[in-house]
């Protein structure tokens, strides 16, 4: 946890609520050792006492420490004080919060002055979205480039998975939040599909739902596979034709999870786009789908990724099966799609060469 000193404190107070402030004393409200029966506590608060022109004031000051129940990270602990701040004096009888800020890298406390909304600032990178280059080979445009290119994405992947992290608690939270989380598997499962819909039922859901959990329990056993992912690796997040060759926006969902649900992500989209061809899968586009897993595994050697791919392989599908996001799919695509996700549950390690099966 940070450790808050006086001249932190005099900065912040002075930037806070004006020139005029002075420390007066500060030290801690209470100890995590009197707490009575309650042995675990998100944070120890700092009793503040401060003047404004002379008026002499009191503040409570909290900083949440990093835990194992979703606050690894301090962008998690800031969600929880930016819902205080703004909620808290609604509420009756509830302690009102006198202000918000952050610790900066420099070591100093800063005013977050009324905060509504966040933005972020990235470079212009050259270059245009992968999904039209598959969108020109959907319509028989393929050139030599495209394999090349599959193989590329798949070896930076690799480069990127290598990096590895131990820590058991924040591989099960990965998986947590891909079951469960409102923009992962259930959030879809409740916000991109209507019940009822003429695709896939009620009961169908409820099944998929229950075999998850058995998958949860069995991925407890590959904790030692965390790794540094980029979360959402979709044609729509490369971009591809500048001078570096491709390049990727928009990171998300954690900086560490399983190399399994970037490798999905981009297979399930070379998956939709086969599934355009006329009749059978497009072999064009199992083409592109096998040189991106072969050159994967052979960079890599993890084979065991083929053991745990089936609840990321759902998330995926739920996504692109959605008529939310994708509202024109023929009727054909999209529940082939749907049956992929049900099917893959079913097989303890994913068949990536016979991966048509699964939609059948």
């Amino acid at each position: 946890m940070i450790e808050i000193n006086a001249v932190m404190l005099e900065g912040y107070l002075k930037e806070a609520f004006g020139v005029g402030t002075v420390l007066l004393d500060y030290g801690a409200l209470g100890s995590l050792d009197k707490q009575g029966m309650k042995k675990f506590g998100y944070g120890k608060p700092l009793l503040v006492r401060f003047s404004v022109d002379g008026e002499e004031r009191e503040t409570v000051i909290s900083v949440m420490k990093g835990d194992n129940y979703g606050h690894q990270f301090y962008w998690d602990r800031a969600a929880i004080l930016m819902f205080q701040y703004e909620t808290s004096a609604r509420m009756e009888r509830h302690v009102k919060p006198m202000g918000i800020g952050y610790v900066g890298s420099e070591g100093t406390m800063k005013p977050l002055h009324g905060p509504q909304e966040f933005f972020i600032l990235n470079e212009k990178l050259e270059g245009y979205d992968y999904f039209h280059d598959l969108d020109r080979i959907r319509k028989g445009g393929f050139e030599m480039r495209d394999r090349d290119m599959a193989a590329s994405l798949a070896q930076w992947l690799a480069d990127v998975h290598s990096v590895r992290k131990d820590d058991p608690h924040l591989y099960m939270r990965r998986i947590r939040d891909l079951i469960g989380s409102s923009e992962c598997i259930m959030g879809l499962v409740d916000e991109a599909y209507a019940h009822p819909n003429e695709y896939i039922s009620r009961e169908r859901f409820m099944a998929l739902e229950k075999r998850l959990i058995d998958w949860r329990w069995k991925l407890t056993h590959y904790t030692g596979r965390l790794c540094a992912v980029h979360g959402d690796f979709h044609p729509w997040n490369v971009l591809v034709g500048g001078p570096d060759g491709f390049s990727v926006l928009d990171r998300s969902r954690g900086e560490w999870g399983e190399a399994a649900g970037d490798l999905c992500c981009m297979a399930a989209n070379y998956i939709l786009f086969g599934l355009y061809s006329d009749g059978s899968f497009s072999e064009t586009f199992r083409t592109l789908y096998m040189t991106f897993f072969d050159e994967y595994l052979e960079r890599t050697g993890d084979s065991e990724i083929l053991e745990v791919m089936g609840p990321f392989f759902v998330f995926r599908g739920l996504v692109i099966a959605s008529p939310v996001w994708y509202p024109d799919h023929p009727k054909r695509v999209r529940e082939a799609l749907l049956r992929f996700m049900e099917n893959v549950l079913e097989d303890e390690v994913f068949d990536y060469v016979e991966f048509e099966r699964y939609m059948r």
